[in-house]
């Protein structure tokens, strides 16, 4: 049964998004995002472009780790293939701007960052980004026309990120 519903959210969600919504446009979500659907549909496109997006959270160690090879990619292949690169904190959404705002400054982060704040449904958008999703962060979902094409829950390297692509 939950699988049904799960498949009919996917529909609906993919269904209404609009495809001149995102065309030849930079990642549009900016800031914090208190609905996991606003984040699922944003990268739920069919419009050619590639959607990476990277949870993380600037307490997480290994995240803070892997972030420096986010934005190198970012910066080689931004301008060279069809993508967006979003960087999804998890941190707390009061501390958006007097931790999370800063880091970004601090680490020089140029992909877009956004701040998904719908903690208390976690329970529910966790399987939704990847059924086998336990939580953990650093992890990173690949879309591409609407349907998730990748999901890793741990660090990924420049090199593994050039290989998605």
């Amino acid at each position: 049964m939950s699988r049904y519903f799960l498949i009919a959210l996917l529909i609906l969600l993919t269904s209404s998004c609009k495809k001149e919504a995102t065309q030849g446009k930079p990642f549009a979500l900016t800031g914090i995002i208190k609905d996991y659907t606003v984040l699922l549909e944003a990268v739920n496109q069919e419009d050619d472009k590639i959607y990476i997006v990277n949870f993380w959270a600037t307490w997480c160690v290994p995240c803070v780790q892997e972030l420096p090879d986010f934005v190198q990619f970012y910066q080689d292949y931004k301008d060279k293939v069809k993508m967006e690169l979003v960087l999804v904190s998890l941190d707390r959404s009061g501390d958006f701007e007097t931790k999370v705002q800063p880091f970004i400054k601090e680490h020089q982060l140029t992909p877009p960052v956004v701040l998904l704040a719908d903690v208390k449904r976690m329970n529910e958008w966790i399987p939704l980004v990847h059924k086998n999703w336990s939580g953990a962060i650093p992890a990173t979902a690949v879309y591409k026309n609407g349907k998730q094409i990748y999901f890793h829950e741990g660090v990924l390297s420049y090199e593994a990120l050039k290989k998605l692509i």
